[in-house]
């Protein structure tokens, strides 16, 4: 039959009926978008807040420019880093998308074949399909057979036939599960396994399944669990810096009254006085106020992920979206695709075995090279699969593309060049006779592939491994057989025979060689991985478009099922269940199968409805909407771009592995955030109540302006330096996830930040106040400098106890120089900042004046540093009692 297609103009008519065959990109971020979007972040829009109150100060007399320009130029570093960060990781994924080759595909116009993008395709047109060749749209057969791989689509790695559709035929208006396995439908993205044809084209562009999948993923993203808990921080520091502020100015007022003989008495200095000494209270709270908020927090964030996006990009992961790594730390659950993903993607002959039940590993089969010959004739004659060039098996149905890997290259092209190994007759594999036969003149022999049944109806010997033949035990090799079926194996025969070639039958004197078992395989790295997931406390489930009895056998070997109470849903399971009852079974879940797309985002949105951390791990058309709504997205770097452009992460080696690195990487993360909370809110807390309660005590500005600026912002930021490079530990892997509801400051931290807080504001009225202290030192300008020099290295110290939460805190540093290299950098600013009288020329006074400082003997250096070093001793006793109390509740 010869199809002329349609004409340039009908084409052209049918574009513009039904439009182009193109399903749009995903918007790539530019540096713009990616900078204005950092401040919707609530922790930014608080230090714009105070940004804006200190500016209107300062303006009114009341503040120095200091904090409100440091504070707008840490905002603008912080949108800087994050906006650099994501654009990079979009560079990386463009270059991925761009190195993979634009699809064609042969196409009828005009009465001739030409060749065209596939964007180009039109309602109307006919395409001509033949082995390896990608489906470029969704239609019907109309002429030739096919056996097509759906893998993309539905994650099943069988082949399935299509046969022209014949009048009574009807293209379905709705897409379900059953339409992938009908007589003639066929999808875009599906792959031609073998066979040619002519498909008609009926759906085009984001009409087709795969364009109303990309249609899905344009669907808001949900917060990640990060911005979650930073926006509950957010709250939480506004909280206190509502009833702080109110206090402070409280406690102001009563100072000043208390100063002026009482209340009567401050009454009588008049209105006037009342209203300057407000202002001064307010502008002093809101200082306080200011300092109280971490500003380093979001900097700290911002350079900890675009460390760790490059560190895994060199692991062969590539981060997306960089805040996906944090995600990934925070998993609740897990689900993942099967095929490609838990599976190597492709059928692999799994076991080799005898007629006697002898199972041979590939250099067992080497010391018995009579049988080894007679399987590599089988197979390397009579296969339609063969070797290209470049070492790639190419040709034949996933079943003879195995067997050809078991070969493999080298025996292959031995053969090829063997003169005996020439085949006359042939006769391809098909459904009727299950088996493929061919002939060996050289040889006199026939060799033979095919079903189980079909041989063992004939054979009369069975090959022995050292290569005498001898009975076999039918019943015997029917139960083995039937034990690697329940294990969802495929078992495929090999034998030959001495006598002549018959067309469509076997000869009764056949030879049984063997038999290979065969599967998609679980991955050895994916199995021990899923266990050390499963370990970290994260819930995998496994998500696939198989058949129970197939997902259950994989699950098995996986390691996933593994208790009685170990629950296996499929498809029409959970269509009969509410969301409810969905809900209630889900931690018991372990395996969805004949999972379609709508499954995998249900799934999804009801985890996420019970405030779980869900990730989603797949490489499919079919995986690509559940890939975007869940909070973290693992696409497979060799799997379909719809996938990829949906996944936060791309696990460039398509290792399961990966994602415990991931894991690993993200807690990592977390931890070191919420180290830099121990760190800076000690400081931030105790800075808040010395600065408003020391007036009470007769200090009047312990710490200057300047000097709570020093505090607020170099140790902001440097500390996230020191603190956000800290060492990935095992143990990170041990620890419970977090719920997406969770707050970032636990109880234990809370029990830190309040000991270590206490402590810090008792030695710092100590210092302050006790006489033998005060006469250490020169006058208050000496005494003055000291505290300061005091305050910033008890919170160096504390930058040890933070670092872990048991006892090892001195662990690891030589993982981390550059913790050190900060804290002796510290250390030095400090010291210039106290000797800049030393410094010649104005520098010099310009540092004296700004910080208000003076040089210290080095006996009062001593002391400081005597008295900051207690804050090591003082957290260890904490640890102490905490992991006492612990116990006691355990």
């Amino acid at each position: 039959m010869k199809f002329t297609g349609l004409t340039t103009a009908e084409a052209e008519a049918s574009r513009e009926k039904y439009g182009m065959n193109a399903i749009p990109e995903p918007a790539w971020t530019t540096f713009g978008q990616a900078f204005r979007a950092t401040f919707r972040d609530p922790m930014i829009r608080i230090l714009l807040v105070m940004a804006a109150l200190m500016i209107a100060m300062y303006f009114a007399g009341h503040a120095e420019i200091y904090e409100p320009v440091g504070t707008i130029v840490t905002v603008i570093i912080v949108a800087t880093v994050t906006a650099r960060t994501n654009v990079a990781s979009d560079t990386e994924y463009r270059a991925l998308r761009a190195r993979s080759a634009k699809d064609t595909a042969k196409v009828c116009r005009d009465g001739g074949l030409i060749v065209l993008p596939v964007d180009d395709i039109v309602v109307g047109d006919h395409v001509i399909l033949q082995g390896g060749n990608k489906i470029p749209a969704d239609g019907m057969l109309i002429a030739g057979e096919l056996r097509v791989n759906n893998t993309a689509l539905n994650g099943e790695t069988e082949e399935c036939p299509k046969a022209p559709a014949d009048s009574s035929y009807a293209f379905p208006e709705e897409i379900t599960g059953d339409a992938f396995v009908d007589d003639a439908t066929l999808f875009r993205g599906a792959v031609v396994f073998d066979g040619e044809g002519v498909m008609e084209v009926r759906r085009v562009g984001t009409e087709t399944m795969m364009g109303r999948m990309a249609s899905e993923m344009q669907a808001r993203e949900p917060d990640s669990p990060l911005q979650v808990k930073l926006a509950k921080l957010a709250d939480q520091i506004a909280a206190f810096g509502y009833i702080s502020s109110v206090g402070i100015i409280s406690l102001y007022m009563m100072f000043f009254a208390l100063r002026a003989g009482g209340l009567e008495a401050y009454v009588m200095l008049g209105w006037s006085q009342i209203f300057v000494d407000l202002i001064q209270a307010v502008s002093l709270a809101i200082l306080i106020i200011v300092c109280a908020v971490p500003e380093g927090l979001p900097l700290m964030i911002s350079l900890v992920l675009m460390q760790n996006t490059s560190r895994m990009l060199a692991r062969g992961v590539l981060v997306r979206r960089a805040v996906g790594i944090e995600t990934t730390g925070s998993l609740n659950i897990l689900f993942s695709d099967k095929t490609g993903t838990i599976t190597g993607g492709q059928l692999e002959v799994v076991d080799f075995f005898t007629a006697d039940g002898i199972v041979l590993s590939a250099e067992e089969l080497e010391r018995h090279p009579l049988l080894y010959g007679k399987l590599k004739t089988a197979i390397g004659t009579n296969c339609a699969a063969m070797y290209d060039e470049t070492g790639s098996v190419v040709g034949g149905n996933p079943t003879d593309q195995a067997v050809m890997r078991f070969l493999g290259a080298e025996n292959y092209r031995a053969m090829q060049a063997d003169e005996n190994c020439r085949a006359g007759k042939r006769q391809t594999f098909n459904s009727t006779n299950k088996f493929s036969q061919a002939e060996l003149p050289a040889r006199g022999v026939v060799v033979y592939k095919g079903a189980p049944e079909a041989l063992l109806a004939r054979a009369k010997y069975a090959l022995r491994p050292e290569g005498e033949l001898a009975a076999f035990d039918a019943d015997a090799l029917n139960e083995k057989i039937n034990a690697y079926a329940t294990r969802a194996m495929r078992v495929l025969a090999f034998g030959y025979s001495a006598q002549p070639f018959q067309e469509s039958e076997i000869n009764e004197d056949v030879v049984l060689i063997g038999f290979a078992a065969i599967r998609d395989d679980v991955r050895p790295e994916a199995r021990e991985a899923i266990t050390e997931v499963q370990e970290a406390g994260v819930q995998v489930v496994m998500v696939t478009g198989d058949r129970r009895e197939t997902a259950v056998a994989i699950a098995r070997e996986a390691g996933l099922l593994r208790a009685d109470s170990d629950l296996v849903l499929t498809s029409s399971d959970l269509a009969q269940m509410n969301d409810a009852e969905v809900q209630r079974v889900l931690p018991q879940l372990r395996v969805i199968a004949r999972a379609l797309p709508t499954d995998k985002s249900r799934i999804v949105r009801l985890s996420q409805t019970m405030n779980l951390v869900v990730g989603m791990t797949g490489d499919g058309v079919n995986d690509s909407p559940a890939l975007r709504r869940a909070d973290v997205g693992f696409a497979m770097g060799s799997g379909t771009e719809a996938a990829r452009d949906a996944g936060d992460i791309v696990i460039l080696d398509d290792n399961f592995r990966s994602i415990k690195d991931a894991i690993l990487y993200g807690r990592t993360i977390y931890n070191n955030i919420l180290k830099f909370c121990r760190f800076q809110l000690v400081i931030n807390i105790a800075a808040v109540v010395v600065s408003a309660v020391a007036p009470f005590f007769g200090v009047i500005e312990p710490l200057r302006v300047t000097h709570l600026l020093f505090i607020n912002l170099v140790m902001d930021s440097l500390g996230a330096i020191m603190l956000g490079n800290e060492p990935a530990h095992e143990s990170y892997m041990r620890e419970k996830p977090r719920r997406r509801d969770a707050g970032l400051i636990t109880p234990e931290m809370s029990a830190q930040i309040v000991w270590m807080g206490t402590w810090l504001v008792i030695l710092s009225f100590v210092f302050l106040t006790d006489p033998c202290i005060a006469a250490f030192f020169e006058g208050w300008a000496e005494h003055g400098t000291a505290y300061f020099l005091f305050f910033v290295l008890a919170a160096l110290m504390n930058g040890f106890n933070v670092r872990s939460v048991g006892f090892g805190i001195f662990r690891g540093l030589g993982q981390n120089i550059g913790f050190l290299k900060v804290w002796a950098g510290i250390v030095l600013i400090m010291a210039a900042i106290i000797n800049a009288a030393y410094i010649p020329h104005s520098v010099g006074l310009w540092i004296g004046g700004m910080f208000s400082c003076t040089p210290i003997h080095a006996a009062g250096w001593g002391l400081v540093f005597l008295l900051a070093a207690t804050m090591i001793p003082v957290d260890l006793l904490r640890k102490a009692l905490w992991m006492g109390l612990m116990r006691l509740r355990a």
